[in-house]
């Protein structure tokens, strides 16, 4: 039992500095977008939109990474929405993209403030978009058959996929540019060694 020991202890070391190269500074947050995936070995209409997905939670993560409550209590004006109120935004736009490539019919608009704690709905807007990811990169999905569908009382209305990229997808994106503004703005600045074009943390 005593000559395993060593070998042991050897690889709990190589764990411990896989983790460190991955995760800089002992890092070991286990949500998605941490470093944006590898691109798709094939190019499809389905895996592009997917990258362009992939791209929304790659910089939603690091712009919510390290938020206090400062942070989110933060408006730049009585009448603009607060960086947390904005983020609850953000995560009705994110559920709105995974129900449609789901298949499933939106019964809330992404207008809503939601009750949910920071940290869950940050993890949540990661997880669901992750899930529209995954799924348009299965390639069990065609974007022609995908649509977005809303339910409100009894009025149902549905829009092709063109719209799910002019509409939620790129509303994101500009949103999630908000939040990296109001958190300069409250004294807590994006992380300079982020590089948006490799998806990685610059060393």
């Amino acid at each position: 039992m005593k000559s395993l020991l060593p070998i042991l202890l050897l690889v709990c070391l190589g764990q411990q500095a896989q983790t460190a190269n991955h995760f800089p500074n002992g890092k070991t947050d286990t949500l998605p977008y941490y470093e944006i995936p590898d691109f798709p070995t094939q190019t499809t209409p389905e895996t592009v939109v997917a990258r362009m997905i992939d791209g929304v939670g790659f910089r939603f993560y690091w712009a919510t990474e390290g938020l206090r409550p400062e942070d989110l209590a933060f408006k730049p004006s009585k009448e603009a929405r607060s960086t947390e109120e904005t983020i609850d935004h953000i995560l009705g736009l994110a559920t709105i993209i995974m129900n449609s490539v789901q298949n499933k019919v939106n019964t809330r608009t992404g207008e809503e403030t939601s009750p949910l704690t920071f940290e869950v709905k940050r993890q949540r807007t990661l997880e669901s978009l992750k899930t529209a990811s995954d799924a348009l990169k299965s390639g069990k999905i065609k974007l022609e058959e995908v649509k977005m569908v809303f339910k409100n009382g009894d009025k149902t209305t549905e829009f092709p996929f063109w719209n799910e990229i002019n509409g939620p997808i790129s509303d994101a994106l500009w949103h999630i540019g908000q939040v990296v503004s109001f958190r300069r703005s409250s004294g807590n600045p994006f992380n300079s060694k982020v590089s948006v074009l490799a998806g990685k943390l610059r060393q």
